[in-house]
């Protein structure tokens, strides 16, 4: 087809294989949209194509991605606002004939349905990063890092240090929206067959909050780690160097360790233990 479709945030070229969206920047446009700059979505990977009535005098073109297609999509598992469907493109009602068009023409050219047994569109790329309300979590393509904030992150957190989780590793990861109450991002191990504590007790898990984990920053994390999962399958999981640390930064852990200990939250034999591990790091 070739043709472009331009709407609110977004534009849309139609191609012969796929529909490339790319998403406008400005103060308007979600966040989650700038996030994602632009996504080429194979026609293999949708299902189908509808166009509705809109608010204030605008319809909706959405392409319906097949299950399994778009890693996004899978980590969002519908928590996502109505406005932040990066597969919506609102136009002008004025345009609903031409978006009509466009929609008969894309039909005809799907043939796909059911889930997918790969992803079809491409996870957001490594590395990535972004701040939790207990502590910062990173993403270099190979493993995921947590490194625990003093002031937010639980004793329990603390006991059992940073951590770092091969890709090969993992099984999956949960993401529960900041937009809702308690947000998490959860990793998921391989074979697991216990009950996962509490997010915030959880060493496999980041919690959210006001601020803290936003939706463009965390649900694009979300699915690069679980396109990794996949792509890696189950293979052998590899040891990740852990990098030594600052001594300011091993002193200050030290410190909020101690202060732990004093108030009853980490036991004398804790206490030994886990300095001895930071002061090993060193």
């Amino acid at each position: 087809m070739g043709d472009v479709l331009a709407g609110f945030h977004a534009a849309w070229e139609f191609q012969s294989d796929s529909v490339l969206i790319r998403y406008e920047r400005g103060i308007r446009t979600p966040k989650l949209f700038q996030a994602l700059g632009e996504r080429r979505v194979p026609l293999e990977a949708l299902a189908g194509v509808t166009l509705t009535p809109g608010k204030r005098g605008t319809v909706v073109l959405r392409a319906e991605p097949r299950p399994g297609a778009d890693p996004l999509m899978e980590a969002a598992a519908g928590q996502l606002r109505e406005g932040c469907d990066p597969y919506r493109l609102v136009l002008p009602a004025e345009r609903e004939t031409l978006a009509e068009y466009y929609a008969e023409e894309l039909r005809g050219l799907l043939s796909e349905s059911g889930r997918t047994e790969r992803y079809l569109v491409a996870a957001p790329e490594a590395p990535l990063h972004f701040k939790a309300y207990d502590g910062k979590a990173s993403f270099d393509g190979t493993a995921v890092t947590f490194r625990w904030s003093w002031t937010g992150a639980s004793s329990a957190k603390w006991k059992a240090g940073d951590q770092s989780f091969p890709v090969a590793a993992l099984g999956g990861v949960e993401w529960r929206s900041p937009e809702a109450f308690e947000g998490y991002l959860r990793l998921l191990p391989r074979d697991a067959d216990a009950v996962a504590p509490q997010a915030d007790q959880d060493p496999a898990s980041v919690v959210f909050g006001l601020g803290y984990g936003p939706v463009h920053e965390s649900l694009p994390f979300a699915a690069a780690v679980l396109a990794a999962v996949r792509e890696r399958g189950h293979a052998t999981p590899v040891p990740v160097p852990v990098p030594r640390r600052d001594p300011a930064d091993i002193a200050e852990r030290i410190r909020h360790l101690g202060e732990l200990h004093r108030a009853g939250l980490v036991t004398d034999e804790e206490f030994s233990s886990k300095k001895a591990e930071l002061l090993a790091e060193l």
